[in-house]
This record gives C-alpha cells, structure tokens and sequence, in this order.
C-alpha cells in the first residue's frame, strides 16, 4: 500500500476548519476590525489557530461565527452577550441534529415514522 501524500495546499482551501486567513484578511471579509477579532477571541467566542510567526490565522468557520457575531453587536448587542449568543446558537444546532440522528435509526427499525 503507497505512504498517504499530505494534502496539497489548494486541497486545505476549501476544509473549513483550514486556518488559511489572516487577521487583516479575515476582518476584512466579515466587514469588521482585527480589535473586533481580538475581541470575540477575548472573549473565548474563538481561538485562532497560530502561525510559526505567532500571527492569528482564521479558519472558514470561524470566520462564520464571528460574522455571526458581527451582525448580533451591530444590532445593539454587547459583545459579551452576542459571543453567548452565538455559543447558544451553535449548541441548539448540535443538539437538534443528533436529534435527528438518534430519530433515524428508530424510524428505520420498525418501518414507523417516529418509532
């Protein structure tokens, strides 16, 4: 069996949790100010990766979250409250989704919606 190549570059671009922005780039795309993302990062709402050089770099998704963020302070909120907000949001999203996972196998099983 040939030795597994590492992935090629181009190939990380497009994994989400590829950490391939820097901060000047990734406040940028989100129309928000590196402070903004030193500040959610403060906050605990994200942890960027680090480069050998000690610079932050942001994946795709956690660029979504503090885009997500962004639009919760811009509506008034404080970006404390807006960081749990989003926790919340992401956790509801898990939550639901095993939902639906663990309701499969039991619809699944006897031929019966729901169980």
């Amino acid at each position: 069996m040939p030795p597994e190549t590492p992935p090629q570059a181009a190939d990380r671009l497009d994994d989400d949790d590829y950490p391939a922005f820097t901060m000047g780039r990734a406040a940028e795309m989100i129309g928000a100010t590196p402070g903004f993302l030193r500040a959610i990062g403060e906050a605990r709402l994200i942890t960027p990766l680090r480069s050998e050089g000690g610079h932050r770099r942001y994946s795709r998704y956690q660029l979504r979250i503090a885009a997500r963020a962004r639009e919760l302070v811009d509506g008034g909120a404080p970006i404390e409250a807006a960081c749990r907000i989003v926790i919340l949001e992401d956790q509801l999203e898990e939550a639901l989704r095993l939902n639906e996972e663990l309701r499969r196998p039991a619809a699944d099983s006897d031929g019966q919606p729901g169980g």
